[in-house]
């Protein structure tokens, strides 16, 4: 028999061993058996419940102490004393400026222009006094634009005086009356909401004169023209200084309103609510 054949009979009489001896008392429960007499595998032992408890030491909770950082005391804001602030000139090489270099050119934040166009919301025609229905404006801002038109004062007529002997009365040189033809306008602006609240009463400023706002009372002289030019001032151009429309302004809404209209010999008024375009849709 050859060594190699030997040593395969001997690995297979120790796989033999090991399979008899352990492998299979593991597979019955049994303690393995390896030949040494008096020395049974240890088996690991098991407490009961109350054994572990009366072995294991109380374990006393550690509780954290904190001690608190005390918080530092803000000192007081110092505020202005009312003294207007006298802001002195300085080197600009303190800050880093040239004077042979020209200043950085600084970017526009809205550099977008803004859609400043507006848009009418309700309008009121006219020519008599009277009080408007309540209207809603739900708008933040809004204009009033409002324009009239002043009745035509009658043209008075005049008459040749007749000189008289003693006898009879005499007569003016003219006849006619302007009482009739003093225009005259307002609007009183009411918060529906609170009827004692008048937000705001507007007239026309400077007053009404169509002869003003025609140029016929004004013309465009110069007291420091010689007398040459003097002489043929009346055929000068006259100035039209005509203020209509006029416009009121309101930063206020999302209120109800009425308008009480003051109105006498005007030929006709109208009246705008508008409010910017950039609203539309947004309120």
């Amino acid at each position: 028999m050859e060594k190699k054949d030997v040593m395969y009979v001997v690995a297979a009489f120790c796989i033999i061993l090991v399979i008899a001896l352990v492998v299979k008392p593991m597979l019955t429960g049994k303690p393995a058996n390896i030949g040494i007499p008096g020395s049974p595998t240890s088996q690991p032992t098991t407490l009961p419940l109350s054994a572990w408890s009366a072995a294991t030491p109380a374990i006393t909770p550690i509780v954290p102490i904190f001690t608190p950082t005390p918080t530092p005391t803000p000192s007081p804001t110092p505020t202005w004393n009312a003294s207007v602030k006298n802001v002195q000139f300085v080197d600009p090489a303190s800050y880093g400026i040239s004077l042979n270099q020209s200043l950085p050119n600084g970017t526009r934040i809205d550099a977008v222009v803004p859609n400043t166009s507006m848009t009418t919301y309700a309008t009121i025609p006219g020519q008599y006094s009277g009080t408007t229905q309540i209207i809603h404006i739900p708008f933040p801002y809004w204009e009033l634009m409002y324009t009239i038109e002043p009745a035509t004062p009658p043209v008075p007529s005049k008459v040749a005086v007749v000189p008289t002997k003693g006898e009879g009365a005499p007569y003016s040189g003219f006849q006619g009356s302007y009482s009739s033809a003093t225009a005259k306008f307002s609007i009183q602006v009411i918060d529906a909401d609170d009827p004692n609240r008048i937000v705001r009463t507007i007239t026309p400023p400077g007053g009404i004169d169509l002869n003003l706002w025609k140029g016929i009372k004004r013309t465009n002289t110069n007291p420091q023209d010689s007398d040459s030019t003097k002489k043929t001032s009346s055929t000068a151009v006259p100035t039209v200084v005509d203020p209509r429309p006029w416009i009121e302004k309101f930063y206020e809404g999302g209120k109800n309103y009425y308008f009480i209209i003051d109105a006498q010999s005007l030929t006709s008024y109208k009246i705008d609510i508008r409010v910017p375009t950039r609203y539309i849709g947004k309120y």
